[in-house]
């Protein structure tokens, strides 16, 4: 299963360079790390302007990286056009690596546009009593809040439940938004 790093969870510095491992960075600007990077677009579930978020397209490709991570995604039928003029385009600029990521299972039109969809994002709690329903083999899962001993046995579910990239970490995003805090060394279960 490929590894994705959320911007509140760093990897350890022992990682090693590998291709099965993406970093997602929040802005553009120096890197922290040598492995595969996605720069981070918020979508705001569909709700910032088209010119906002090619002009983020844009920085990113200036900035180098591999590819994009289209966060806080729309998953309904309405925002599938302005998604897809934003794959398009990213294409055009040569990112053709792209991350959905509503963290629900979307719309199957979504499934046209050639991305790998993160259909689920959430806390442990919540991972350990969902259904998975709508969701296909080899989408993405990311699991914040693991209690440390249980990372191994949250990867394991991912990977029973066809997770084919994410990351399962005991970092929250909340923690990192309202005080600052990071996943640390060891955060993701590798």
């Amino acid at each position: 299963m490929k590894t994705l790093f959320p911007p509140y969870a760093h990897p350890s510095p022992e990682l090693a360079l590998d291709a099965e491992t993406w970093i997602i960075r929040d802005l553009p600007g120096e890197r922290r790390s040598l492995h595969q990077s996605l720069g981070r677009i918020d979508l705001d579930w569909g709700s910032r302007s088209l010119a906002d978020v090619l002009a983020d397209v844009d920085a990113w490709r200036e900035d180098g990286v591999e590819g994009l991570f289209l966060d806080r995604a729309p998953a309904g039928s309405g925002g599938v056009g302005p998604v897809a003029l934003t794959v398009r385009l990213a294409a055009r600029r040569g990112l053709h690596r792209v991350v959905l990521n509503p963290g629900v299972p979307t719309h199957p039109l979504y499934r046209d546009l050639g991305t790998r969809i993160c259909s689920f994002e959430g806390p442990w709690s919540a991972y350990q009593s969902w259904d998975g329903d709508g969701v296909r083999p080899g989408d993405g899962h990311i699991v914040h809040g693991v209690p440390p001993a249980l990372l191994t046995a949250a990867r394991r579910l991912m990977g029973r439940r066809g997770a084919g990239f994410g990351l399962a970490t005991d970092a929250s995003p909340y923690l990192n938004a309202y005080a600052g805090g990071v996943g640390g060394a060891g955060s993701g279960d590798n």
